[in-house]
């Protein structure tokens, strides 16, 4: 696998959404590979804060883009799979509505809406990429344990928005790469109930996830690679 050394003279403003453990390495990696990048790092409880299931976030979101250099890099890490009244459910009896709202409304409505937000600031005619954390358990295909129905489905759809994001792109905005990303188990609050079982190998730092993911999104160029699903290590994961 190559670096981000890809990336070398890249120019212009790149914007991390989620503070969070992977988005707050990848400002510091992107720093440190990338330091003429203008970064810009946005989520919650920033100034001005970046809230995906908030409307007025989204739509201020131009006015923060406005006076920029051109964005050249998105990565949204925001996402949610529980929180203390709620986790993921591991049966049909722990499926309710609210649940599926808050999964949906920062899982799958954000990322797109993130897209809609940033669309009129995105490269320029210079390339671009536009990615987001995804999940190997949002892939349908690779199903065979089943449980966290909400967690799956939102992600699944989440896949699905920014596939045909791609699609449309690929005809209007050929400059930009859109790029679903795996990220591994990372040792991160929103794994940490999770993290029983994991081997010690496979549970990344949030510094290792944000290496692995920059240097894989490095690699795809736009338009031939836009709308994948890759893994850390760039494997392809089905839909």
């Amino acid at each position: 696998m190559t670096t981000a050394s890809g990336w070398e003279g890249l120019k212009g403003t790149a914007l991390v959404v989620g503070q969070g453990g992977i988005g707050r390495a990848l400002v510091q990696k992107l720093g440190e590979r990338q330091p003429q990048l203008e970064l810009l790092w946005l989520g919650r409880r920033s100034t001005p804060s970046l809230d995906l299931s908030s409307d007025a976030d989204l739509n201020q979101l131009g006015e923060v883009l406005t006076g920029r250099s051109p964005l050249r890099l998105v990565i949204n890490t925001a996402g949610w799979l529980h929180d203390s009244q709620r986790g993921p459910e591991k049966r049909l009896a722990r499926v309710e509505r609210t649940g599926l709202e808050q999964a949906f409304s920062i899982n799958a409505f954000g990322p797109i809406l993130l897209a809609r937000a940033v669309e009129s600031s995105l490269g320029h005619g210079q390339s671009a990429w536009f990615s987001s954390l995804s999940a190997r358990v949002g892939s349908i295909g690779d199903n065979r344990l089943g449980g966290w129905y909400g967690y799956r489905a939102s992600k699944a759809a989440q896949n699905q928005l920014l596939r045909t994001l791609a699609v449309e792109w690929r005809r209007r905005l050929p400059s930009v790469c859109v790029t679903l990303l795996h990220p591994g188990t990372t040792a991160t609050p929103l794994s940490a109930p999770f993290q029983q079982g994991v081997a010690p190998e496979r549970l990344f730092s949030p510094e290792r996830s944000a290496g692995h993911l920059l240097d894989v999104l490095a690699q795809q160029k736009p338009p031939e690679d836009s709308g994948r699903f890759l893994a850390w290590d760039g494997s392809t994961i089905p839909w």
